[in-house]
């Protein structure tokens, strides 16, 4: 059915290369464009009909790598008429199935993705998926295919911003079917993730701050592999970004239950769309979630790693703040910032340990930062008194100033007296 891809391609690239409107702003008529392009025309038929379908294919990219439109459809792009020109075998508007084989002619093949360093296994990542299951096995029309996501023919890659799986843009892709509350409730399916991923920790890094390194829908639960995460697995989908809280926590008593599936993993303390951050403050009430005995060991565990979190915090902000005072009263503070960064390196290496649920590390590291603190606030301390010390020693001298003062006015005034 299909010819290697660029035959024709000169032709059409020059036939959608932007022609002109008439003078008077309207769509030129096929007439018109069958008289600019001449023999092109002629020998192009495609062309002629659709020009809908050939501007936007000639946008994408694949307009760009020299693929036609018979690569895909078939036909005879040398008839200028319809019967002709959609000859067998022609493939006019596929229906799903037969997207995901016309796609795949092309991108399952290794030799022709490897130029562009592109992977030949989406379409077999896609029988896998929950989308695949649905389409393959149950036939369901809500299950996407491949131009649901990228389009038809204005197929853009997806670092261009104007793709619909750019990374700004694959939520809105993905909430056009999981924001539909009558197709979701046919799969039991809650909606509204979106927003609740918008306000997350990493909806805020992504669409607030653009820092692209945020994961987004495909990036927990692929792309054309498309599957929620099972409880076992929930930590190991974290892990590929948090690699040292994945570390720790499988380091801990909760990796092995998480592995046995005895909890889910990352979503006992986290959620999923929402992602936020345990305050240190909350962190004994999370435990006490799970482990509902108040008077258990795991929550007094709990209880100690929120202390020794809390203390750190209050140790690193009293150490900013001695800093501060320093450098009001003057006094070389590179020492203290250098030890500080050091301290604020161990503080922040807490975050991920606590994962472990190990509180003698967590002590370790506690104990640093506190020696630190104390060491940068003893010499606040100190500059402190002897600023003191120093506003002590101003008063008898401006005591013997005022008295100097004072007295050459009263010999002044004498002297005025006695003329």
């Amino acid at each position: 059915m299909s010819r290697a891809p660029g035959a024709c391609s000169g032709l059409l690239i020059l036939a959608i290369a932007g022609l002109p409107s008439s003078a008077n702003g309207q769509e030129r008529t096929d007439r018109e464009i069958v008289q600019q392009l001449g023999a092109a025309a002629s020998q192009y038929g495609c062309v002629i009909c659709h020009k809908d379908k050939r501007r936007a294919f000639a946008e994408g990219i694949h307009a760009e790598r020299g693929i036609v439109c018979h690569d895909c459809h078939g036909g005879d792009p040398a008839a200028v008429e319809k019967e002709p020109g959609h000859a067998a075998p022609f493939v006019g508007a596929p229906t799903k199935l037969e997207t995901v084989r016309i796609c795949g002619d092309c991108h399952s093949d290794p030799n022709r993705m490897r130029p562009f360093g592109l992977p030949a296994d989406q379409a077999a990542e896609l029988r896998t998926s929950r989308h695949g299951e649905l389409l393959f096995y149950r036939d369901d029309q809500n299950a996407p295919t491949c131009t649901d996501c990228h389009d038809s023919h204005t197929i853009r890659p997806p670092e261009d911003a104007r793709s619909d799986v750019h990374p700004l843009n694959i939520m809105g892709t993905c909430v056009a079917c999981h924001d539909n509350e009558e197709m979701m409730a046919g799969y039991e399916l809650p909606t509204g993730q979106g927003e609740v991923y918008r306000a997350s920790t990493h909806g805020i890094g992504l669409y607030e701050h653009f820092n692209f390194a945020s994961p987004t829908c495909i990036s927990c639960h692929g792309s054309h592999s498309a599957l929620p995460a099972s409880a076992t697995e929930v930590a190991d989908v974290c892990s590929q970004c948090h690699a040292l809280v994945g570390q720790a926590f499988y380091d801990g008593p909760h990796g092995p239950a998480a592995r046995a599936g005895q909890m889910p993993g990352c979503l006992a303390c986290h959620s999923n769309h929402g992602t936020e951050l345990v305050p240190v403050e909350a962190i004994e009430t999370v435990c006490s979630g799970c482990h509902e005995d108040a008077d258990s060991d795991a929550v007094a565990m709990g209880t100690d790693i929120q202390t020794l979190l809390m203390r750190a915090e209050l140790n690193i902000h009293a150490a900013e703040e001695a800093i501060h005072e320093l450098t009001v009263a003057g006094r070389d503070t590179e020492d203290a910032r250098f030890r500080f960064r050091a301290a604020l390196t161990d503080f922040r290496r807490m975050a991920p340990a606590q994962h472990s649920l190990d509180v003698e590390a967590l002590e370790a590291l506690g104990r640093r930062v506190s020696s630190v603190s104390t060491n940068i606030r003893n010499q606040a301390e100190v500059a402190a008194e002897q600023r003191w010390e120093h506003t002590l020693l101003l008063i008898p001298t401006w005591f013997l100033a005022l008295a100097a003062i004072f007295l050459a006015y009263l010999r002044l005034r004498q002297r005025k007296g006695e003329a």
